[in-house]
């Protein structure tokens, strides 16, 4: 081993590494004569041939470098500071570890180690290596704007750079979203290169900005609120940057969410997943649901990769590409949170982690990709056991164009699964509810070796929006049960719940003897209702359309069937030639025990009721 020597004269060797070349710290302490004249600057041939393959490769740092050391060398010789070269080339096998070379040499000459590197200057200390550490802020001072903010404006959410074409951008919301070209100006492969370089030096300087993944092809920053994906060849066929930022920041109470929901969220789901496809504004919900425990009082952590959620400070990120799935098992379990988001979930190790961190009894708020709202869950078949999955899931909320469009909840059982009919099939089965309806949509269970998800009625269905004829539907279906006109109001936006204003006196009636009747109603409209006392004045009278499959035409009468519940009743019946016209009523009479009324065929009332559904322009009606 070559053993360490002092030099007998008092001449002063300074070794520098990489980083205090390159911003020019060492040239700083040479003008500044903190290098005093005599003394020796000894440059690593390691350093020299790093710069040379930086240069090679384009980066900005190879070029600047070799510049700087133009400058030392002369600034050296006018304040009479010895300029030499020492040191060996690297192994192949120490490439990638030029600082340790490098401290080496200083240990060796009993020199001076130079650094800007906080961990460079530690190891050489710890080796007995004299160091000055220069700060790299007081070297100089960078505009935190970057170079490819001028392509971003009030309206614009990400902005796409490739090398050898135009600028493109994307405005607008999830919902209404526009891509564009930005300008007719072709990107060169330089100016991308300037901007990465832009990017990745002010990522490194600033406290606030990091870089969350460095790999040879590829860079992931965070910077303040914006994502930026930097992408280079050969694994690109050209330098590629995407960068992304939240346009709009919401608060939970801005999504108009159902008093239901929110009371489930306060109380009850614990094991909830946001998902929807790229762009649809799940980060946007998530973060306005991480504030929203926060308010209550709740503990909230993260885990991202990268870090953009743009949380407050007390609500503490952390990056899966700076720890270990089993360490951030461990600090979450010890620091106790009430609840952590986890953005996103991808491979493996991720549904691994949400599993045992769920089964540990911590909320969790888990982000995923899919297309659809029984995307989500299905992704989790496989990767743990079906009976476990009602213990890991309970919430799904599907996001798409900025809204909630399905909530789903899962739940266990045992039964005879849907189209099985012997009763030794019974088995247990996992049931996926329409959270809002309460219809099961799916049903999840093994058959033989394998897991078969069949869905009983078109999920779609419970995404659709409020429209008149739905509106009509209902008021038409109510007020076969009440005595006057009804008022039928959206108590959502995609007709899962609505309220019916009704008469005081019509209320017992829809509610009917222990709820029966409105759970009945609810069956047949498959919606939830409210009914409340209209706070209105209703019409007194109310009219409706008598239809033809409630009426049988036979050779000597004609039978009119209405409901059980208006046996016994004074029925009257109107005719009405147009849209326009008044309802002339040509009889009244009583319906049956049975809730019939009997018409002989050869009387004048029979007489209209042919006539009228013999030409389609007149209308029979009922009161």
């Amino acid at each position: 081993m070559v053993g360490r020597y002092n030099i007998d004269s008092e001449q002063n060797r300074y070794i520098p590494d990489t980083s205090t070349v390159i911003n020019g710290g060492l040239r700083n302490l040479i003008e500044n004569d903190q290098i005093l004249p005599g003394s020796s600057v000894i440059i690593h041939l390691a350093l020299i041939l790093e710069l040379e393959n930086q240069a090679n490769q384009e980066k900005k740092k190879g070029t600047e470098g070799f510049q700087e050391l133009k400058l030392i060398k002369s600034i050296c010789e006018e304040n009479d500071v010895i300029f030499s070269v020492a040191g060996r080339k690297p192994r192949q096998f120490e490439l990638g570890e030029i600082d340790a070379l490098i401290r080496e040499l200083a240990w060796k000459e009993g020199g001076i180690l130079v650094t800007s590197d906080k961990i460079q200057d530690m190891s050489a200390q710890s080796m007995g290596v004299e160091t000055i550490y220069v700060e790299p802020r007081l070297i100089k001072q960078l505009d935190k704007q970057l170079k490819i903010d001028k392509f971003f404006d009030n309206e614009t959410m990400s902005i796409h750079i490739k090398q050898g074409t135009n600028v493109f951008v994307k405005k607008g919301k999830p919902g209404s979203i526009r891509f564009t070209q930005f300008s007719s100006e072709i990107i060169s492969k330089s100016t991308i290169v300037e901007f990465a370089e832009d990017i990745i030096e002010k990522a490194n300087f600033f406290p606030d900005t990091f870089i969350e993944i460095a790999r040879e092809n590829s860079t992931i920053v965070q910077f303040e609120d914006r994502r930026i994906v930097i992408i280079r060849p050969p694994f690109s066929d050209g330098w590629e940057i995407t960068a992304v930022r939240p346009l709009k920041r919401m608060a939970l109470e801005e999504y108009e969410l159902e008093s239901r929901l929110i009371q489930r969220l306060e109380e009850k789901a614990e094991g909830i997943l946001v998902a929807g496809s790229p762009g649809a504004g799940k980060t946007t919900f998530t973060r306005a649901l991480a504030l929203f425990y926060y308010e209550k009082g709740k503990i909230i952590k993260t885990i991202e990769s990268p870090r953009d959620l743009d949380l407050k400070a007390e609500i503490t990120q952390y990056s899966k590409n700076f720890g270990t799935h089993s360490e951030i098992h461990d600090i979450l379990l010890l620091s106790r949170p009430d609840y952590t988001i986890f953005d996103e979930i991808r491979d493996h190790d991720d549904f691994r982690l949400y599993t045992d961190l769920r089964l540990a009894g911590i909320g969790l708020i888990g982000v995923i990709h899919s297309s659809t709202a029984i995307d989500a869950i299905q992704r989790f078949i496989g990767k743990l056991e079906l009976g476990v999955i009602p213990s890991v899931l309970d919430t799904i909320l599907y996001i798409d164009s900025g809204q909630i469009q399905t909530i789903l909840e899962v739940k266990m059982t045992v039964k005879v699964p849907s189209g099985l009919v012997e009763s030794d099939l019974a088995r247990p089965v996992v049931e996926v509810r329409d959270f809002l309806t309460d219809n099961i949509v799916y049903e999840m269970y093994t058959f033989g070796e394998q897991t078969v998800v069949i869905p009983l009625e078109e999920s779609h269905k419970s995404t659709k929006k409020v429209n008149y004829e739905q509106i009509s539907e209902i008021k038409e279906v109510v007020e076969q049960y009440t005595t006057q006109s009804v008022e039928i109001v959206p108590k959502d936006k995609f007709g899962h719940r609505f309220v019916i204003h009704a008469h005081e006196e019509d209320i017992p009636l829809i509610i009917g003897q222990k709820g029966t009747t409105i759970k009945m109603l609810e069956r047949i409209l498959r919606i939830k209702l409210d009914v409340n006392k209209s706070p209105t004045k209703l019409s007194n009278s109310r009219l409706s359309h008598l239809k033809r499959q409630n009426i049988a035409f036979q050779k000597r009468t004609i039978t009119i069937n209405f409901p059980k519940r208006l046996k016994n009743k004074d029925i009257s019946f109107f005719y009405q030639e147009s849209q326009d016209s008044f309802p002339v009523e040509f009889f009244t009479a009583t319906t049956s025990k049975s809730g019939k009324i009997k018409l002989g065929t050869n009387s004048e009332s029979a007489k209209i009721f042919q006539r009228a559904f013999q030409d389609d322009n007149l209308a029979i009606l009922w009161q």
